[in-house]
């Protein structure tokens, strides 16, 4: 596996490839890799000649008092994953490298309306640093594809919306959730939880799995299902950011005849914050 940190160097060695013909997929991360992660990189194999693994911690997406500092940074583990799984390069580029000018200086780029609702309402800007530095290493590699979780439902659309926006010659592919076997989604932050927590965490796949049997029965209350699990999660210890039932192409709230809707949860446990989602199509 080469391991590259300058954007230079990593041209030249895109370059090299595409003089190979040879198509090039990126699984944009920051580290700490895990099962989850690690099934992108998976995908991304069966997808292209080529797999690029980023990992940055960017510190345009944390807000005010949350993690930065304390984000797990697992290099060595990390790559010795990314090598037994035979990808082709990790790119993990300084954050002078990455955001060269002063944060108030740095040029931004915002997803409007999609970006400011749900995860985007608790956590202002967040959005606008996720589709900052995945614009800027859509820029970097130039790949043909780019691999990316469905756990993270919202920031999955955003990446859509932004790469259709400023027409990215790019094919954006989502890959289910990664659970662990009680259920609970594979996260980096499932770290934080302590041993009690951890035995309640799956509480939060298992509300949204029994509200979207309700929805399928016929249910179409939303805003009562909506109480009834926020509910629930209060009960299992859990503090509520949010819990909904939208329509999946654009988040939205959903009509009576909208077939194709997602679940959308998010909830603090203790010092993690959680998220997980079901989509559902009739």
């Amino acid at each position: 596996m080469i391991t590259l940190e300058g954007i230079d160097a990593l041209r030249r060695q895109i370059q090299r490839w595409r003089k190979a013909d040879d198509s090039i997929a990126l699984v944009p991360t920051m580290g700490n890799l895990h099962p989850g992660h690690l099934k992108l990189v998976e995908v991304a194999m069966e997808m292209a000649d080529r797999v690029v693994v980023s990992i940055f911690v960017n510190p345009m997406q944390f807000g005010e008092g949350e993690d930065f500092a304390a984000y797990p940074r697992t290099m060595e583990e990390d790559a010795s994953s990314l090598i037994s799984l035979g990808t082709d390069l990790l790119f993990a580029p300084a954050v002078s490298d990455v955001y060269p000018a002063s944060s108030d200086s740095q040029t931004r780029v915002e997803v409007p309306e999609i970006s400011d609702i749900f995860c985007g309402t608790s956590r202002p800007g967040h959005f606008v640093g996720v589709a900052t530095v995945v614009c800027k290493l859509f820029n970097m590699v130039q790949p043909d594809i780019a691999v990316f979780g469905e756990k993270d439902f919202q920031q999955l659309m955003v990446i859509r919306r932004m790469t259709e926006d400023l027409s990215f010659p790019i094919r954006i592919h989502g890959v289910p959730t990664v659970r662990e076997e009680d259920g609970l989604a594979r996260s980096s932050r499932n770290g934080y939880l302590t041993t009690g927590e951890r035995a309640r965490a799956p509480a939060i796949y298992r509300l949204l799995r029994q509200t979207a049997d309700k929805v399928r029965a016929g249910d179409t209350n939303y805003e009562r299902l909506e109480t009834q699990a926020q509910k629930s999660l209060k009960a299992e210890g859990f503090t509520p950011d949010y819990f909904r039932v939208v329509r999946a192409r654009d988040l939205a709230e959903p009509s009576r005849d909208d077939t194709e809707l997602v679940i959308l949860a998010a909830a603090y446990l203790g010092k993690a914050r959680l998220i997980d989602n079901i989509t559902l199509t009739s």
